[in-house]
């Protein structure tokens, strides 16, 4: 499984990187703050919500700290993704939030 750092994340969205970034969390963690820009798809609709995704671009997967997206990204890798686990999650990220 492809892995990236918070602070790498960042650096790609600082560089103006045309990049999709999925958050995992329920909808009561994301209304707490969400990466500029990212999408939000539960954990549990995944597998359910795979068609709008595009399997032509690399996805950063991104929850709380890592696990749940690390869930993720085993099952989209397993339907043809390219995914990369985002490290340590949102506990880790220091960049801007939308709410």
């Amino acid at each position: 499984m492809n892995v990236i750092t918070t602070d790498e994340l960042l650096q790609k969205i600082d560089a103006g990187e045309d990049i999709s970034i999925i958050d995992v969390r329920e909808s009561d963690e994301v209304a707490t703050g969400i990466v500029p820009g990212a999408k939000h798809i539960a954990l549990g609709q995944v597998e359910a919500s795979m068609d709008q995704l595009d399997k032509s671009v690399p996805h950063y997967i991104i929850c709380k700290a890592g696990g749940r997206s690390a869930m993720a990204c085993e099952i989209l890798e397993e339907n043809g993704y390219n995914v990369t686990n985002v490290a340590g999650g949102m506990m880790s990220w220091e960049g801007e939030l939308q709410f």
